[in-house]
């Protein structure tokens, strides 16, 4: 799901499902956990840069696999593993940059989010597109107000369209636009930048500046989970794996 290399001070994080649009089923979260520390226990590696194999960065979590997510306490087991990835992309003491094509969406998405720096092609497209499934993008309400305005959030969270990458740039989820195809190319520039810079400068400012970042990251896990056992989310995930329109009813 995630390959791991190495190249002087820069490692890659490949999100590497292609054949499922690089979608994160559930031990995506832990595998994730693992190359962040193994990035940040690497003395040679001062940036991590994400990026997707084949079509796009990530069209998020597995649907498929929702399904078969169990009882109250199961849910909230589940959402704590995907947290608690987010958090230590978020704490790490190296720098991270996403270098995003086609579709970022969902947990693709929430992953650009917790990185510091974005840099998309032409054809990427970034959404929160939860609400057809019945649920809220749980990192995306807690920390997605830290880049976007609240009007872009609520455009994001309630119609779950997505973004082409100009408008992300705009509404704060991009840092650069890249003609296509340009954007690995572009991160690994940034990333050598940063890279020349003091390491502990890097980190006391990525700390300073992420000093509240740790508010609301349980009060996205119980609202998620509650909303995982409506009613509501059966008929979302049904209608997915059916293609079909769902008909939410509110409960």
């Amino acid at each position: 799901m995630l390959t791991y290399t190495t190249d002087g001070p820069i490692a890659w994080v490949v999100i590497d499902r292609p054949e499922r649009m690089n979608a994160m089923p559930r031990p995506f979260w832990a595998r994730l956990r693992e190359v962040v520390a193994a990035a940040d226990a690497d003395p040679d590696v001062r940036v991590v840069v994400f990026r997707g194999e084949g079509r796009c960065f990530s069209v998020g979590g597995d649907i498929e696999g929702f399904a078969e997510i169990g009882d109250t306490a199961d849910r909230r087991a589940y959402l704590d593993d995907a947290m608690a990835a987010f958090r230590a992309v978020e704490n790490a003491s190296v720098a991270t940059i996403a270098a995003v094509h086609g579709y970022a969406l969902g947990g693709g998405c929430e992953l650009t989010l917790v990185c510091d720096i974005v840099v998309a092609d032409e054809t990427a497209r970034f959404g929160m597109p939860e609400s057809a499934v019945g649920l809220v993008p749980g990192l995306g309400v807690v920390r997605g107000r830290a880049h976007l305005n609240l009007h872009w959030m609520k455009y994001l969270v309630l119609t779950g369209e997505s973004l082409g990458a100009q408008d992300a740039r705009l509404a704060g989820l991009v840092n650069e636009v890249v003609p296509e195809g340009g954007h690995v190319a572009r991160a690994e520039e940034l990333a050598r930048k940063v890279a020349g810079k003091a390491p502990l400068a890097v980190q006391v400012g990525k700390r300073i500046l992420g000093r509240d970042r740790d508010e609301g990251y349980g009060y996205g896990v119980e609202a998620i989970a509650l909303l995982q056992g409506t009613a509501d989310h059966a008929e979302g995930i049904a209608a997915f794996g059916e293609r079909r329109t769902p008909q939410f009813e509110g409960r």
